[in-house]
C-alpha cells in the first residue's frame, strides 16, 4: 500500500487574515502540525457583491494579494487569493471562473510539487473541481448551511452541495441538523464532529490579570458577546429588550458589525448600556472575556442558525465564563453545562441566576472545554482519514 499523501488543497470560505479564525484556518494549522503541506485557497466570494465601500475595499485588497501568486504564511501553509468574479448565479461566469481557477491552481501546485493531494473543501461550489487535480481523497467539511446565509445563490449552492456530498470520500459536519441532512446523500461516510476551541488560549481568561481599558471603563455587571454582529445571526431585538428593562446591566458586544451581511442596521442597539467595541484580535480575546460577568449567545432562530454550532460556546467555557444561550439544536446535548433559554424572560432569568451564583457545575464545564479542543478533534478526524485512505488505496 502506498503512503498517504501529505499534500492538501484546502478550499476555504474565509480569507486567511480574517481576524476571527474559524475551522478553516485552525484546520490548516492543525494539519500542517501533523506534517501536511497545505495549499490554502481563500474565499471565492460566495455572497452577492454590493457596491459598498467595504466590498470595494475587499476587491482592491484581493487584487493586490492575487497578483502576487501564493505566499507562505507559516511553515508548510501556502495561501492563494484567487482572482475570480464573485458572481455565481450566472452559469457562463461560473464556467469562466472555473476555467481560470483550475489553470491557476494547477500552475501553483506544479511549482510546489504537489502530487495526488487530498482535496479538502468548505465550499460546495468546488464540487465542479473534484477530480481535476489528480487528488487521492475528497473531504468535505460542512460547517454551515451556506444556502441559508443572506445574499447566497441558493439553488446553485444546494445542487452543488448534494453533488459534492455524494462524491466525497469523507464528510465532516459540525451540527446535528447538518449531520442528519447531509448523511442522507452519503450515509456511510458522513461523521459528526462539533466545533471546538483552543483551550490553552482561552483558558488565559481564568488568570487574575488586568483587562483592557475600554472594557474596564464599562460599569458592571457586564453581559458579553463575541462574534459577528449581524442580525441574521444575533437577536438584536432580544438584546435591545433586555437592555431596556434592565438598564443597570451593561452589554459588551465585540465583533465586526455586518460581517457576512452588508447593510446590517444597529439602530436598535444604540442604547447607553449597550457598548459596541468593534472587532478585537484573536490574541487578546481572553483579556476581554476576563472582563465579562456573563457570556451570552443571543442567537436568532432561523434556518441558518438551526444548522449552526457557535464556535464561541467552548471558548466561553474554556475562559471560565458561564454561558446563557438561546435554545439551539447543537447546544441541547450540553444543557448541563450552560443555561438554555426559550423566551426573553427566560434569558433575563438566566442572566440573573448567573449573577447570583446559580451556575452549572464548574467542574463539568471545565471537563467539556478540555475534551473539545482542536487537537483532540483533529486526532479523531485523522483516524477516519487514515482508515478511509487505507480502504481506498490498500493493496
Amino acid at each position: 500500500m502506498k503512503d498517504m499523501s501529505k499534500d492538501v488543497i484546502l478550499f476555504s470560505t474565509a480569507d486567511w487574515d480574517n481576524p476571527f479564525w474559524t475551522n478553516k484556518q485552525h484546520m490548516a494549522v492543525g494539519l500542517a502540525g501533523h506534517g501536511f503541506r497545505i495549499f490554502y485557497v481563500e474565499s471565492l466570494g460566495l455572497r452577492k457583491l454590493t457596491m459598498t465601500w467595504r466590498d470595494i475595499f475587499r476587491i482592491m485588497k484581493r487584487l493586490k494579494k492575487g497578483m502576487g501568486g501564493f505566499r507562505e504564511v507559516q511553515k508548510n501553509i501556502y495561501v492563494y487569493s484567487p482572482l475570480v468574479l464573485p458572481i455565481h448565479g450566472i452559469s457562463s461566469i461560473r464556467r469562466m471562473n472555473a476555467g481560470i481557477l483550475r489553470a491557476q491552481i494547477r500552475r501553483h501546485l506544479t511549482r510546489l510539487h504537489f502530487r495526488e493531494p487530498i482535496f479538502w473543501t468548505y465550499n460546495p461550489l468546488t464540487a465542479t473541481f473534484a477530480g481535476e487535480f489528480n487528488e487521492a481523497l475528497l473531504v468535505y467539511h460542512c460547517v454551515d448551511d451556506l444556502s441559508a446565509s443572506p445574499g447566497m445563490p441558493v439553488g446553485v449552492i444546494t445542487a452543488a452541495e448534494e453533488q459534492l456530498v455524494r462524491k466525497a470520500d469523507l464528510v465532516f459536519t459540525t451540527n446535528p441538523n447538518l449531520q442528519e441532512t447531509r448523511s442522507r446523500w452519503n450515509p456511510a461516510n458522513t461523521h459528526y464532529f462539533p466545533n471546538v476551541a483552543d483551550f490553552d488560549h482561552f483558558s488565559k481568561a481564568r488568570r487574575p490579570w488586568p483587562i483592557p481599558h475600554d472594557i474596564e471603563n464599562i460599569p458592571k455587571p457586564r453581559i458579553g458577546f463575541v462574534g459577528a454582529i449581524s442580525d441574521y445571526k444575533v437577536d438584536f431585538e432580544l438584546i435591545s429588550h433586555i437592555a431596556e428593562v434592565r438598564p443597570d446591566w451593561h452589554w459588551v458586544l465585540i465583533g465586526q458589525v455586518g460581517e457576512g451581511q452588508i447593510g446590517t442596521s444597529i439602530d436598535s442597539l444604540l442604547r447607553p448600556n449597550i457598548h459596541l467595541l468593534g472587532p478585537k484580535s484573536y490574541q487578546i480575546l481572553p483579556d476581554y472575556l476576563r472582563g465579562f460577568d456573563v457570556a451570552v449567545l443571543p442567537i436568532q432562530k432561523n434556518n441558518y442558525t438551526a444548522s449552526m454550532f457557535p464556535m464561541k460556546f467552548f471558548e466561553y467555557l474554556a475562559s471560565g465564563r458561564t454561558v446563557v444561550a438561546t435554545d439551539l439544536p447543537a447546544l441541547r446535548e450540553y444543557a448541563d453545562a450552560c443555561i438554555i433559554t426559550h423566551t426573553p424572560e427566560g434569558f433575563i432569568q438566566g442572566i440573573e441566576d448567573v449573577l447570583h451564583g446559580k451556575v452549572p457545575d464548574p467542574k463539568r464545564c471545565l471537563e467539556l472545554a478540555q475534551q473539545h479542543t482542536w487537537e483532540k478533534r483533529l486526532d479523531w478526524m485523522m483516524e477516519l482519514l487514515v482508515k478511509t485512505w487505507e480502504q481506498k488505496h490498500g493493496s
